[in-house]
């Protein structure tokens, strides 16, 4: 099945501005460091710390910054200790917004996603009043050019949910959250490097935006996006391509 992937379009835009940011190497230290304190530095029985090794030394980190990264997560090594926590509110036009954080200061983190918030015209919400409206789920792209049928035997066996082909050639997996990881290890088995891999959140249903009110909500996620503690940001809006065309260049 072909289609344009608009989720395609907003990565690719969110990780130009990570690597600008220069927020790249502080995320993926977060995520290890996270992951191992949760999961155990084994990444054979940690495919959540795999994942995100792989990731980190996909963007050239080193390995003795990864190692250190594991080491603080397992406490094996003094350092800050990071947790997860979430955020909900509404943009603009009454978009949902989920925020993602990863922390050593919640006191710290929730005044600034407030703050944003506030600035461009959105309000913070109650834990539970948006993320109803989202389901969890794993998301593979693969690049222009990849045979999607060779890649529909690897990833089903593995556990994926569903496979599309995009107008440029791309291929995206979604898969359950559980069997995200064997999907990513099927297919780097199998000689296969996907552009973006992870869990995301998607919203059952979309809201249509004008530009105008595309380019408010948009204010708001890139705002939010630009903090430090800030993992990813999700929200309920169907962006025109417009405005993500624009973003992206």
């Amino acid at each position: 099945m072909a289609g344009h992937s608009k989720w395609a379009n907003i990565k690719f835009r969110k990780a130009a501005q990570d690597a600008k940011r220069g927020k790249l190497f502080t995320k993926h230290i977060r995520e290890i460091t996270v992951a191992a304190r949760e999961g155990g530095a084994d990444t054979a029985n940690n495919p959540r710390l795999r994942t995100a090794i792989d990731k980190a030394l996909g963007v050239n980190m080193t390995r003795d910054t990864v190692e250190k990264a594991i080491k603080r997560g397992t406490g094996d090594l003094e350092g800050v200790s990071y947790e997860e926590v979430r955020y909900e509110g509404y943009a603009p036009s009454g978009i949902a917004v989920l925020v993602e954080c990863t922390t050593d200061n919640r006191v710290r983190t929730v005044s600034e996603v407030r703050h944003a918030f506030s600035k461009y015209g959105g309000n913070m919400g109650v834990a539970g009043s948006v993320s109803f409206l989202f389901e969890r789920f794993g998301m593979v792209l693969l690049p222009e050019g990849t045979d999607e049928e060779q890649v529909m035997d690897i990833v089903l066996e593995a556990g994926a949910e569903d496979i599309e082909t995009h107008d440029d050639g791309s291929v995206e997996v979604t898969t359950p959250p559980e069997a995200f990881h064997a999907v990513v290890s099927a297919l780097s088995d199998a000689g296969y490097t996907p552009e973006t891999s992870e869990i995301v959140q998607r919203a059952a249903s979309e809201t249509t935006l004008s530009i105008e009110d595309a380019e408010k909500v948009l204010k708001l996620v890139d705002a939010i996006e630009e903090l430090d503690d800030v993992h990813d940001v999700f929200t309920n809006a169907d962006f025109p391509d417009a405005v993500l065309e624009g973003a992206v260049g």
